[in-house]
């Protein structure tokens, strides 16, 4: 079934191009998981051929990828959600901010859920928009020059999005290894803050 879902993101993505692009990064940025990785790189390859311009393929991902993480964050504010989890939610977006969700939007897996806890906290629209959007170009940045590589370089990959997807992962593993390096020295200087808050309000 995983192959079918694979090869159908594909082929919307060559046929509807920039449309295709954003309505998949959308998505991807829902708790739809779908992987991005089947749909920049092989749009950035066919903008190497002509087809579509990069700058355009990044902005449409980017803007999928932003309006996918607006729909969670407005609708999570409507769903029911239990304490426990309503709870934890507050504790991270207390400690880690618009920073957690910047380095959230890079990282696997994490990038489809961020928006819930922030929506159901009520983050501040603004600084979630720009955190969102800054995070969600880089990555789309990252994914269509190091997918414009991978698939410039082996074009048989364009017949198994199954293979395109495991190689363009292995070419983007050491600036992933990267990301979570620096957002796990945020966290920890973050947790480090909060620790050196206490002290001054409980002396108020």
């Amino acid at each position: 079934m995983l192959h079918e879902l694979l090869r159908t993101w594909f082929h919307w993505v060559e046929a509807w191009g920039y449309l295709g692009i954003f309505f998949l990064m959308a998505m991807e940025s829902s708790i739809i998981p779908v992987p991005s990785e089947v749909v920049i790189p092989p749009a950035a390859y066919w903008a190497a051929q002509g087809r579509m311009s990069m700058a355009g393929v990044i902005l449409a991902g980017t803007a999928g990828s932003y309006f996918g993480s607006a729909v969670s964050y407005w609708v999570s504010k409507w769903v029911f959600i239990g304490p426990d989890k309503v709870a934890s939610a507050h504790a991270w977006v207390t400690r880690f901010g618009a920073g957690g969700v910047f380095f959230a939007r890079l990282l696997p897996v994490v990038r489809h859920l961020v928006s819930i806890p922030a929506g159901i906290l009520s983050m501040p629209y603004g600084r979630f928009s720009l955190a969102t959007t800054v995070g969600a170009g880089l990555w789309c940045t990252v994914l269509a020059f190091f997918g414009q590589q991978v698939i410039g370089d082996q074009p048989h990959l364009l017949d198994s999005p199954e293979e395109m997807v495991k190689a363009v992962k292995a070419k983007v593993l050491w600036i992933l290894l990267g990301i979570i390096a620096l957002a796990i020295a945020y966290g920890v200087m973050m947790f480090l803050r909060s620790r050196a808050a206490q002290p001054q309000a409980e002396a108020k």
